[in-house]
């Protein structure tokens, strides 16, 4: 019996169809790596894309390609999935609550051999999920590689224009290539004087899709207060 699983992510309200063809490519390539597993993919920033991949399907996971749990993992998943009257379908912890992903973030930082890193994230001024996990995962980037590592974010303090007179890389701690990649990140380095280079965000790692499905065949639940990354920190 075939089993259900929908990776969402947020997309790009400006021109939705580029990320979501990057997602559906996503989606092909775990479910590749789960036997009886059909893996579909949807973006908020399509209307109706959600309903139409429960289509038909009774039940499933939904595996949310976010860096934290919040808003859109807790409330605005679950709204569209209420609107499509979907049935049995849970949604997991996000992408960036799962320690393989910030396991991956200290592996691609020492591939790099460099000793100096900012680790760039979105943040939020309305919670502080994003921006501690963003700060474990800058710690634990310093504390496995001995490396100088400093946190920056495009959406509150510390931002990444104030962090001035640095070098070696940056890692964009995001899901996937958009304009915050792109442009933000790249402008605010500028402003601060970055002299070092801008690796891929973690969501494109070639690793990605392994760690994905295996969350996927773990199964577990979103919780409802903050993502269960945040609990188990402060118990």
């Amino acid at each position: 019996m075939t089993q259900h699983a929908l990776i969402v992510a947020h997309g790009q309200p400006s021109d939705p169809r580029p990320a979501a063809a990057a997602l559906d490519l996503l989606a092909a390539r775990v479910e590749a790596l789960l036997p009886g597993w059909s893996v579909g993919a949807a973006t908020l920033a399509e209307d109706g894309a959600i309903g139409r991949a429960v289509a038909g399907r009774s039940g499933g996971v939904v595996f949310p390609m976010f860096m934290a749990g919040g808003w859109f993992t807790r409330v605005q998943i679950p709204k569209r999935l209420a609107e499509a009257e979907a049935v049995g379908w849970t949604v997991l912890e996000p992408f960036g609550c799962d320690p393989a992903v910030h396991d991956l973030c200290v592996t691609l930082l020492r591939e790099t051999g460099e000793r100096e890193a900012i680790l760039a994230a979105h943040g939020s001024f309305k919670a502080s999920a994003p921006s501690d996990i963003a700060f474990h995962v800058a710690g634990r980037i310093a504390a496995e590689t001995g490396a100088e590592v400093a946190a920056g974010f495009i959406d509150q303090v510390p931002q990444l224009s104030s962090l001035t007179g640095r070098a070696g890389v940056c890692l964009p701690f995001f899901a996937a290539e958009g304009g915050h990649v792109s442009d933000d990140i790249p402008a605010a380095l500028a402003q601060a004087g970055f002299t070092g280079r801008i690796l891929p965000p973690v969501g494109l790692d070639t690793r990605v899709p392994g760690i994905i499905a295996a969350a996927i065949a773990r199964g577990v639940p979103v919780c409802a207060g903050a993502c269960r990354w945040a609990r188990d920190q402060n118990p």
